[in-house]
């Protein structure tokens, strides 16, 4: 079932309707799409949600100057669309940002917390670098960056014997449009002082995941992000880099239907 909020939102709901909730966010230049390779495995059991970002896919473009906290409201404006009072939270990227966000904004809506491939404080360094993709994406567009993006994202083995993955990647990121995406690429490059070391901590149910490749989101990062959650369960994916979710999907949901039925039904997946 496919429907528009009132904000310009479009959402996607399935599975089981009468299952534990699951919103699935993604990540920066991505759209709901990006989770195709999770769905299969999280439609049996659990009520699942995606959705297009403010300027991504088919919702509309910000209301506002983007922010966390914007993104953040937009996540709750999702579940209030769909009658939704409390939900598991899994996101990718910025949309672990916004997970997290969320989950200090609204901690009473969180059963459960699925942080994939996001980042925590970076290096000078690193700061540096994606502060300069960002100036790069707003002088030129999302093409300027899309192709070492793809170097990043995924193992380069996997690139060249999946030329089709890499298109329709490609697309989903030149499709952004170039005014609005490097003001949502912003707030992937500054808005992580807003989630760090938050007070009071996160409580919910935990899981953090990345790829020992991914190397803007990498194991060092996860580790900082588990250790500010008391209990938080770390996984580290071993051979993969930033779109594990896509390269090896049976990587993240065994691991992540696992969890989510721990957390949310009591038992093993």
């Amino acid at each position: 079932m496919r429907e528009r909020t009132e904000s310009g939102t479009v959402t996607e709901r399935s599975g089981d309707p009468g299952a534990p909730s699951v919103v699935l966010v993604h990540g920066l230049g991505m759209q709901q799409a990006a989770w195709q390779w999770q769905r299969p495995a999280l439609e049996a059991g659990f009520d699942v949600i995606t959705y297009d970002l403010f300027g991504h896919g088919d919702s509309a473009a910000p209301p506002e100057e983007p922010s966390l906290s914007l993104l953040s409201a937009q996540l709750g404006g999702v579940m209030d669309h769909w009658g939704i009072d409390r939900a598991a939270v899994v996101g990718f990227s910025l949309g672990g940002m916004i997970a997290r966000c969320f989950a200090q904004d609204h901690p009473d809506r969180v059963t459960a917390l699925a942080i994939l491939h996001s980042p925590h404080r970076r290096s000078a360094a690193a700061q540096q670098a994606i502060v300069e993709r960002v100036e790069t994406a707003a002088t030129d567009g999302p093409a300027a960056t899309i192709e070492a993006a793809l170097e990043r994202w995924f193992t380069d083995d996997f690139r060249a014997a999946n030329p089709e993955m890499m298109d329709r990647v490609r697309g989903w990121v030149l499709a952004n449009d170039r005014d609005v995406y490097p003001r949502l690429y912003r707030v992937l490059a500054t808005g992580i002082d807003e989630i760090v070391a938050p007070s009071p901590p996160i409580a919910a149910p935990t899981l953090v995941i990345t790829g020992d490749e991914d190397y803007g989101n990498g194991p060092e990062m996860s580790q900082a992000i588990a250790a500010e959650i008391e209990g938080a369960e770390l996984l580290i994916l071993r051979g993969l880099r930033h779109m594990a979710l896509a390269e090896d999907p049976d990587a993240i949901n065994a691991p992540l239907a696992d969890f989510l039925s721990r957390c949310l039904k009591g038992g093993a997946a």
